[in-house]
């Protein structure tokens, strides 16, 4: 159920939508280009956006500071692969020194991880979010076109010998492409006692060679499956976002499952995304949006027309979305434009 916004007598600066759920996490998208070529995420020859369409560092850096001023308090920096952007580190150095931000984090393919993790921890980075379908590099290299699994699994350990406060694996599980290898990654997280998430295929963009209905896998089927071979135990834990925890027995490793279609988890949402060219996402799956890269253009410096832009947006932010994974995705921009 959807709290009536009129009971709230929130101050003007809070980020509250029409449903009274307060906004205090932002995923950020700092590039729209990618080393891997995901299926799932992208067709396999993409055109990306011209740099003079993608917002500045600085204007991220401005991005974040507003939002931050409005009461957010977490924010991910995701892609694209926001790594391979020229100048990432720094400007997550500046944004990880914001007074009032309690979590800066990333969600990364590992590609660049090996040679960034002792950065990425100075900068003040978190949790780090890897993106690992499989353990089997050949079948990595089909989900990923171009991966090299190896590269990934350094990479990981590189961040395990940082001691970053959590790493996680997140998976997206496709029917006949890897939904066989569930208790076989939840085993891989398990020995290396960091936590995993299944996630269920959003579909965003048009993508050739893959049927998104056929190779629809739900988190209960998911489920089913671990069951067999471990003991979930419920939690109330979150980190915030949209992931339904389970502790496994004996372990110190969580399970979690991110389900848009079997357990839709809109009634909660309290985070909004910024794409890589400047639109402020009301909703994953939505089409709702704020320009702020012509605001940002047109009144420059103007820190306090950019805050009064963010908060009016969230009168826009709907109710939820309504994917449906056996019809023509009516979203038409692909993962990578959206921000991970």
């Amino acid at each position: 159920m959807y709290m009536n916004a009129k009971a709230y007598q929130f101050p003007s600066t809070s980020l509250i939508d029409r449903f009274g759920r307060r906004v205090n996490y932002v995923r950020l998208s700092i590039t729209d280009r990618c080393d891997f070529r995901c299926i799932y995420c992208m067709s396999e020859t993409m055109e990306f956006l011209p740099r003079a369409q993608i917002l500045s560092l600085e204007e991220i850096f401005e991005i974040s500071r507003a939002f931050v001023d409005l009461g957010v308090n977490k924010i991910r920096i995701t892609g694209g692969e926001p790594l391979v952007r020229k100048g990432a580190l720094d400007l997550m150095r500046r944004i990880g020194a914001l007074p009032g931000l309690r979590e800066l984090v990333l969600t990364t393919n590992g590609s660049q991880l090996e040679k960034s993790a002792a950065e990425l921890k100075a900068a003040k980075v978190k949790r780090i979010n890897v993106s690992l379908d499989s353990l089997d590099a050949e079948r990595f290299r089909q989900m990923t076109r171009v991966g090299d699994l190896g590269q990934v699994l350094r990479g990981i350990d590189a961040a395990l010998a940082e001691g970053f406060e959590r790493i996680k694996i997140n998976t997206v599980v496709l029917k006949n492409r890897n939904h066989d290898e569930v208790a076989d990654l939840v085993a891989f997280a398990i020995a290396k006692k960091i936590d995993i998430s299944f996630i269920e295929e959003m579909p965003l963009g048009i993508i050739d060679g893959h049927n998104r209905a056929e190779e629809y896998y739900s988190s209960d089927d998911i489920r089913r499956d671990l069951e067999k071979s471990f003991r979930l135990l419920p939690s109330a834990e979150t980190t915030g976002g949209p992931t339904r925890y389970f502790r496994l027995a004996g372990t110190n490793t969580r399970v979690g499952f991110i389900s848009p279609h079997s357990h839709n988890f809109c009634g909660t949402c309290n985070r909004v995304r910024v794409t890589a060219e400047g639109r402020l996402l009301l909703c994953l799956g939505n089409e709702h949006s704020v320009d702020l890269k012509r605001m940002l253009r047109a009144n420059p410096g103007d820190a306090d027309r950019l805050r009064k832009a963010i908060i009016k947006a969230m009168a826009l932010k709907p109710e939820r979305h309504h994917f449906n994974i056996k019809a023509q995705p009516i979203i038409l921009r692909h993962m990578n434009a959206t921000g991970g």
